[in-house]
């Protein structure tokens, strides 16, 4: 996997879900489940898609997916992200830190606060 990098996926992106075909189109493959450590939150930005951004304050763990994607691949998949998504450092609990899809600051301004769901697909499921 020499030109693959790792992506941590938290919303509409993993598994299943609308935008999973993003991922599957550039080549990318599923490498695990795992949780960001304790300094994120989560808004539902809509009911469409969430954001997570990395607080100082131990908030909470948010629900992820972690992908193996083409580096030629990671860009492609930006772009096709809704508008004030972008890509930066997670921190995984296990203190490992790959890159992942993050909300800027000004998406969440007004939205919904899910944190304590745990994560994107407990927060869709709890609506159904």
């Amino acid at each position: 996997m020499t030109d693959m990098i790792e992506l941590a996926v938290n919303g509409t992106l993993m598994r299943g879900l609308e935008l999973n075909p993003n991922l599957i189109n550039v080549g990318a493959q599923f490498i695990r489940e795992d949780e960001t450590d304790v300094h994120y939150r989560l808004w539902s930005i809509n009911d469409n898609h969430p954001a997570m951004i990395r607080t100082l304050e131990a908030n909470h763990s948010v629900a992820l997916e972690v992908w193996a994607v083409p580096a030629n691949g990671v860009a492609q998949v930006l772009q096709n992200e809704p508008a004030g998504l972008c890509i930066g450092k997670v921190h995984l609990k296990n203190g490992t830190t790959v890159l992942g899809v993050l909300g800027e600051p000004w998406l969440v301004e007004g939205q919904t606060d899910i944190s304590a769901s745990g994560g994107w697909r407990s927060y869709i499921n709890s609506k159904e």
